[in-house]
């Protein structure tokens, strides 16, 4: 998958100027990054000192996601706000690249936390990110047919 998105980044990066392609590129990640980061600092505010949730189970899974979808959406934004073209493409981009980015550090950071296997944290969590690419593919189809 990520061969993929490699390859894809590099077909697309091709047309455009060199500094700008690393611009995107460095904005890819970082903005993906972001897309993880914002949801799980504010997790934070829902959970007491000794890790017990303040909220119910169902209220904070909820929360978090309106929380990532929100916050994903604006830095979608800002990322389609340096594309001039190919805005399909560059939807599923960053779309899958975000996906991975946001997988991944879950992988490392979410899941020995909340001491689960990866098939329950997916199950629960992980899936969640799927939204991810639909939406940065749906704004690429509408940019592109404006």
């Amino acid at each position: 998958m990520t061969l993929i998105i490699v390859a894809d980044v590099n077909t697309t990066l091709n047309k455009v100027p060199n500094n700008m392609t690393k611009k995107i590129i460095t904005q890819n990640i970082f903005l993906g990054f972001l897309s993880w980061l914002i949801p799980f600092a504010v997790s934070f505010l829902f959970f007491k000192p000794g890790g017990e949730l303040i909220v119910e189970y169902g209220t904070f899974k909820s929360i978090i996601m309106v929380v990532g979808v929100i916050s994903g959406c604006y830095l979608l934004f800002r990322y389609f706000k340096m594309v001039d073209n190919d805005f399909i493409r560059n939807g599923v981009i960053v779309g899958l690249s975000w996906f991975v980015i946001n997988i991944m550090l879950d992988v490392i950071i979410l899941v020995p936390i909340m001491k689960t296997t990866f098939m329950n944290y997916f199950m629960t969590i992980g899936l969640s990110y799927i939204s991810i690419p639909v939406i940065s593919i749906t704004i690429g189809y509408f940019l592109n047919r404006k």
